[in-house]
């Protein structure tokens, strides 16, 4: 899931998973396929959100989206089935799939067999965030109603450090209302660091001096509901990689305002 800014890495040694030093493998829905996280999702999820009811618009952002397969699936898994079959200008549900390698995002635009439902971007989300707002303006919106953040921040982490990953959590919680989120184990910091190493590469540049470590997603969670306003309401499970898809919501002002005056009540007392 490629996330943060790279030369031509995509097709560097593409016989070689390591050589994906963002996420951006050529080959990795074959390796984890979209069914990996979507026997975890229900197919009703856009519905227990209150969505997608063919009436008012629904804006889904998928960040790091590789070359699109599981945005694809997740689309035709949480659609009814015949907005997918007939597909028309009127259709209401809307995802947008975004990942800064050109040549991943050209093969998901290719193979895409719902262009006026999904949509292809190459962007860097750590760097890029004015073109996500112009996209929900375009489509009249003020924030995405789910956004998927699958196998995304290990990457950011890596090449951007602590306040990287901290501020990429900060962005999409942002723009909003639900976040999905896998966020990879330490281990994988671990292996992808090694693999680097047998390739005879350097080092991820944060890599030795990242302070957030062990439990990733806990990290994550404590970030996401301490300053930015989320709270999680559903654990999906573990995938069979193991690694724990949580969705979070953000909380109304009025439940904010409800939460500080119950601790400032109980200060004074």
């Amino acid at each position: 899931m490629a996330t943060c800014s790279l030369g031509n890495d995509s097709t560097d040694e593409p016989d070689d998973p390591g050589a994906a030093s963002f996420g951006n493998f050529i080959n990795y829905y074959t390796f984890n396929p979209p069914e990996n996280r979507l026997s975890l999702i229900p197919a009703t999820l856009l519905q227990d959100l209150g969505f997608g009811d063919g009436r008012h618009p629904t804006e889904i952002l998928d960040v790091g989206c590789n070359s699109g397969e599981l945005s694809i699936a997740f689309y035709k898994h949480v659609v009814q089935e015949p907005e997918c079959q007939q597909e028309s200008d009127q259709t209401q549900v809307h995802l947008l799939g975004c990942d800064l390698d050109d040549v991943l995002i050209h093969r998901a635009q290719q193979a895409n067999p719902l262009p006026r439902s999904i949509t292809f971007l190459q962007l860097d989300v750590m760097k890029d965030a004015g073109q996500l707002q112009d996209y929900l303006t375009q489509r009249g919106c003020s924030c995405f109603h789910v956004c998927l953040c699958l196998a995304v921040t290990m990457w950011v982490h890596l090449h951007h450090g602590d306040s990287g990953l901290l501020r990429l959590l900060s962005h999409l919680a942002s723009i909003s209302q639900h976040l999905l989120l896998e966020a990879q184990p330490w281990k994988c910091y671990r292996s992808a660091a090694r693999r680097l190493r047998k390739l005879g590469r350097a080092d991820f540049d944060h890599f030795k001096a990242l302070k957030i470590r062990g439990d990733i997603a806990g990290h994550a969670r404590e970030h996401l509901e301490e300053q930015c306003g989320m709270e999680l309401i559903q654990s999906f499970g573990n995938t069979t990689w193991d690694r724990e898809l949580l969705l979070f919501k953000k909380r109304c002002e009025k439940e904010e305002f409800s939460s500080e005056a119950e601790e400032q009540q109980g200060d004074e007392l």
